[in-house]
């Protein structure tokens, strides 16, 4: 059998944990080769090593049937293999074709030389469906754009096999769903890819074989056309999994959330159009709200608004009827309001910072954490390993680990944890499960359930329609930065969703 890469009996350790315990992972030319497995199983650690990032501790490493060895990401690149990591590695004030070309770029008398270049990405992305504008700048583009141009920067390289560690985190349904098509296109020219990812229907849809990881131990590989999504997720997860939301009626009561006629505008470039415009909703004690709708139709800075992230420039936020719109954030954190943030890098965590700083971040100055001006200790430790046990937070030292050297998906439930163990009246939880497993969304998902029960009145933020249907108890859909529809998740379809989400139907929100 020819296999364009084979890992054989990888191993790769990091303090106090071992990622990758013999791992063998053997590719077809011209597949799509799913890798599976829980936050923290190794999977990105395994690709990291392929790419150059990381150096084993054991085994070897085989491309087109020869042993290599590959010493950083350019050895990798010469050997044809692109990565797009999980999250982007893109230069935020450079252009689009600045950051196709960086590293590879092409100078003429010491100068950039940048006309073959844009060719060859007009045509690339021209070829595949990916259309960005080669001028715009990564800061001004969606996440959805900012993952095309790293699928870009692996074309432009010639690279033909292919890594996409979680590619449709940052997705919205409509963006995965070309997402798959370019990755179809892509096996069809010839190019193998390895498809990093813990979303069973994804696999389903585009995947030839998956192989699972399970806390670092190779668990099986498997052809996806005969196997089905419960045994998919019971080989990664190591029991049966419930894929649906388990949940009791909503029984609201007093609005604790209202927002009145909020306006936002665009600051960007000198923009005066309002990205929110007169927005208007409540959310009651024990109900959850979703706001759902394509990204990019204003629920970014909606949310940012009611948080105190950015300032409103109309409009009111009232919490239990206090007015909170020119309040501070930590003013709204000590009065209620608990934030789970889109980006949990940006805005959740401070990366290098320990786990257990990052679990007291809101709450240090309080009395039970601090003696005239001084942290006590010993408090915040006992705190934070309490909160690591109840939440399942898994990472190499305990309370002292940095949270930079975590899974992304034990990150998220490090924000989660802190968030939720406030006991807030209004919790803001966006994207809450992005880039997370089944295992661990089943088990967030019953936190924000056990949240509304306890008489929080949350607003969800999603863009996975699944989630939307699932644990929402109303669903407001954003469109252009108005709400065009008030819906209940019983009653509705999410084809009937998807239309009100693309703005070809729409009506009057109470």
């Amino acid at each position: 059998m020819d296999y364009i890469i084979e890992m054989l009996d990888i191993t790769k350790e990091f303090p106090g944990i071992i990622a990758n315990d013999h791992i063998t992972l053997q590719i077809k030319k011209g597949e799509i080769h799913a890798l599976l497995g829980e936050n923290g199983a190794g999977k990105s650690t395994l690709m990291s090593v392929l790419f150059g990032l990381y150096q084993p501790e054991g085994g070897c490493i085989k491309v087109r049937g020869k042993e290599v060895k590959i010493n950083n990401p350019l050895d990798a690149n010469a050997l044809g293999i692109g990565m797009v990591h999980q999250h982007f590695k893109l230069v935020h004030n450079f252009t689009v074709l600045q950051n196709i070309v960086l590293g590879n770029e092409d100078t003429k008398h010491g100068l950039l030389e940048m006309k073959e270049a844009r060719k060859k990405v007009v045509e690339l992305s021209r070829k595949y469906h990916l259309s960005v504008d080669p001028d715009a700048e990564i800061q001004d583009i969606t996440v959805g754009m900012q993952q095309r141009v790293e699928i870009l920067k692996m074309l432009y390289r010639d690279n033909d096999i292919l890594i996409f560690d979680e590619p449709t985190a940052v997705l919205t349904p409509q963006e995965i769903d070309e997402l798959m098509n370019i990755m179809r296109e892509l096996v069809k020219e010839g190019k193998s890819i390895i498809f990093i990812t813990h979303k069973l229907n994804e696999i389903k849809a585009v995947a030839d074989r998956c192989s699972v990881l399970r806390r670092g131990k190779y668990i099986g590989t498997v052809d996806v056309a005969d196997t089905d999504k419960e045994a998919l997720s019971e080989m990664m997860v190591g029991h049966k999994v419930s894929l649906t939301v388990d949940k009791q009626e909503a029984k609201p009561s007093d609005v604790v959330l209202e927002v009145k006629d909020l306006v936002v505008k665009d600051k960007k470039q000198g923009h005066t159009k309002d990205i929110i415009r007169n927005v208007s909703f409540q959310v009651r004690k024990g109900e959850i709200v979703c706001i759902a709708g394509i990204d990019g139709n204003g629920q970014t800075e909606l949310v940012e608004a009611v948080t105190g992230m950015i300032k409103a420039d109309g409009g009111t936020v009232y919490v239990k009827g206090e007015d909170m719109t020119k309040k501070s954030i930590r003013y709204r954190n000590t009065h209620g309001m608990s934030h789970i943030p889109e980006d949990r890098h940006k805005h959740g965590l401070v990366l290098d910072y320990s786990l257990e700083e990052n679990l007291v971040l809101q709450d240090y100055f309080e009395p039970r954490f601090q003696n005239h001006g001084f942290i006590r200790q010993n408090e915040v430790t006992a705190y934070a390993e309490k909160l690591i046990e109840k939440y399942d937070i898994r990472s190499g030292q305990g309370a002292v680990t940095k949270v930079r050297s975590m899974s992304g998906g034990n990150q998220q439930k490090a924000i989660i944890a802190r968030e939720i163990s406030k006991n807030p009246e209004v919790l803001v939880a966006v994207q809450p499960t992005r880039g997370l497993d089944v295992g661990a969304i089943e088990f967030i998902h019953k936190q924000i359930v056990a949240e509304r029960d306890a008489g929080a009145g949350v607003l969800l933020v999603s863009l996975e329609l699944e989630e939307v249907m699932n644990l929402s108890d109303r669903i407001l859909v954003i469109y252009e930065g108005e709400l065009v529809a008030d819906l209940n998740p019983k009653e509705t379809t999410v084809q009937e969703l998807g239309l009100y989400m693309a703005g070809s139907k729409r009506k009057e929100v109470k």
